[in-house]
C-alpha cells in the first residue's frame, strides 16, 4: 500500500470515528424522570443514554404487561426524534400510547413473525443513531443478544427498551436470568388513586428497580405516566405512603 493511500485510508477511518462518538455525544448524559426521589438513585440523575433498560410486568399477567409497555412507552415520549417499536404481536392500544405522552404518528412500527428478529431489528434501527428511542417486545433476553444491544446502543447514544412480555405463566421466570440492561424495571398495578368526589382516579404502579449498573435497588408508589410521558411519586398510597424504599429484590 502506498504511502498516499494509507494516508487516505487512515482520514477516512478518522472520519467515520469522529462521526460515531460526535452522534454519541449528541445524546450523552440522561433523560431524567423529573421525580427526586428516582433520579437522586440513579447514577447520573436518570435513565442513561446510549444503553439498554429493561422493563417487565410484575405479574404474568395481560395487565401488569401493559403497564410495563406503557412505562416504557412514557420514557420513549421524553425523547427527541422518531421512535422505532419492535414486536411479534400487533396488539398496542393506540389511546393507550397517547394517553402516555406517546402520539402513534411518531413511532414506525416494525412487525416479525419471530422474536429473534425483534431482537435483529432492534440493533438494526440502533445502528442509524437517529432515533429518540428504539423499543423491544420479547419474552426472552439471553446475555449475548443484551450485550449486543448495549454495545451498538453505547456506540449510537440511544436509549434502548426492552420489553419483557409473557404468553405464558412458565417464561416469566427468565426475567431472573443475567442480562446486560443497565437498569432493570418491574411494574405491578395498584388500585387508582382516590378522588375527592366519585370518578375514576388516576392510575398507580408499584415501580420497582431491580439492577442499576453501580448504583441501588428500590421501590416507588407512583402515579401513572400522564400525557407528557411522566409520572409522579403517588401522594396518597394505601399500601405506603409515598415514599421510595430499598426493593426487597436484588438487581
Amino acid at each position: 500500500m502506498s504511502a498516499v493511500l494509507r494516508d487516505q485510508v487512515l482520514a477516512d477511518l478518522r472520519e467515520r470515528i469522529s462521526s460515531i462518538e460526535g452522534e454519541g455525544a449528541k445524546k450523552s448524559g440522561c433523560l431524567p424522570f423529573g421525580v427526586t426521589e428516582i433520579d437522586d438513585i440513579l447514577p447520573g440523575g436518570g435513565l442513561a443514554h446510549g444503553a439498554l433498560h429493561e422493563f417487565a410486568g410484575g405479574g404474568s399477567g395481560t395487565v401488569d404487561g401493559a403497564a410495563a409497555a406503557l412505562f416504557a412507552a412514557g420514557i420513549a415520549a421524553r425523547t427527541k426524534g422518531p421512535i422505532v417499536w419492535c414486536l411479534t404481536r400487533p396488539d398496542l392500544f393506540f389511546p393507550a400510547l397517547a394517553q402516555a405522552g406517546l402520539h402513534p404518528k411518531r413511532v414506525v412500527f416494525v412487525e416479525s413473525d419471530k422474536e429473534e428478529d425483534v431482537a435483529a431489528n432492534m440493533e438494526e434501527a440502533l445502528s442509524f443513531g437517529g432515533c429518540g428511542a428504539v423499543v423491544g417486545e420479547m419474552v426472552r433476553l439471553p446475555m449475548v443478544v443484551s450485550r449486543r444491544l448495549q454495545l451498538v446502543a453505547e456506540r449510537t447514544g440511544t436509549i434502548a427498551l426492552a420489553v419483557r412480555r409473557w404468553r405464558r405463566q412458565t417464561e416469566a421466570s427468565d426475567f431472573g436470568q443475567p442480562t446486560a440492561s443497565t437498569t432493570r424495571w418491574r411494574v405491578s398495578v395498584l388500585s387508582s388513586e382516590e378522588l375527592p368526589v366519585p370518578g375514576v382516579g388516576r392510575p398507580r404502579w408499584l415501580l420497582e428497580l431491580m439492577r442499576s449498573r453501580a448504583g441501588e435497588c428500590a421501590e416507588f408508589y407512583v402515579g401513572a405516566c400522564d400525557g407528557q410521558g411522566r409520572i409522579n411519586i403517588s401522594s396518597r398510597s394505601a399500601d405506603r405512603p409515598g415514599q421510595a424504599g430499598r426493593s426487597r429484590h436484588s438487581g
